[in-house]
């Protein structure tokens, strides 16, 4: 026997949501990730039925104890499931992981620190400016690895030679201080 009804049945049809609310045309639900496939047809599900709730602050990881749950029905954040390589929801081991590959963003993040590398020094303090800015997520890099780089670093013995101006007084204002810095190191020594 088949059944009477031929309309697929919505989730709270009687009732508008409002259009600045997660889940609607403008702010759709988030990508599922760091989920079995299982537990990824089960959070469609609950998408599809009305029954998800999204997270409105972030959840307490069962394992490590932080608040790093960011989406819901997860029960352990995405950086403890992928060091145990566990299913973010049900916690079992899984082979695969359904959603955003956690790989390709440290991929691209790599892809960044090598660009960062080969930039200018002025160029690339000043992207490092707007993107801490914006996220934050990306730590500056170390100088002693840009020490051993040669880069193209903007310094003072620089801006005197293009201008021209107190090239002799900077000499020896330099000629000063590395006698001063040698004596310091010479005292120390003793």
């Amino acid at each position: 026997m088949r059944f009477p009804c031929r309309v697929v049945w919505k989730p709270n049809a009687g009732v508008k949501k409002n259009e600045t609310e997660v889940g609607s045309k403008q702010r759709p639900f988030p990508a599922i990730t760091g989920v079995c496939p299982r537990c990824k047809q089960q959070i469609e599900w609950r998408r599809k039925y009305g029954k998800y709730k999204p997270l409105v602050e972030p959840g307490k990881c069962n394992d490590c104890g932080k608040r790093a749950v960011r989406q819901a029905h997860h029960t352990i954040c995405i950086a403890c499931s992928k060091n145990r390589n566990v299913c973010a929801k049900c916690c079992r081991p899984a082979e695969t992981i359904v959603g955003s590959n956690v790989d390709a963003e440290e991929v691209e993040r790599k892809e960044l620190e090598e660009a960062l590398k080969t930039m200018r020094e002025r160029d690339r303090r000043t992207l490092l400016r707007t993107m801490q800015g914006g996220n934050g997520g990306l730590k500056k890099p170390n100088k002693k690895e840009n020490d051993d780089e040669d880069t193209d670093s903007y310094d003072e013995e620089d801006s005197a030679r293009e201008h021209g101006s107190g090239s002799e007084e900077n000499e020896e204002e330099n000629e000063d201080e590395e006698d001063a810095v040698e004596e310091e190191d010479v005292k120390k020594n003793e």
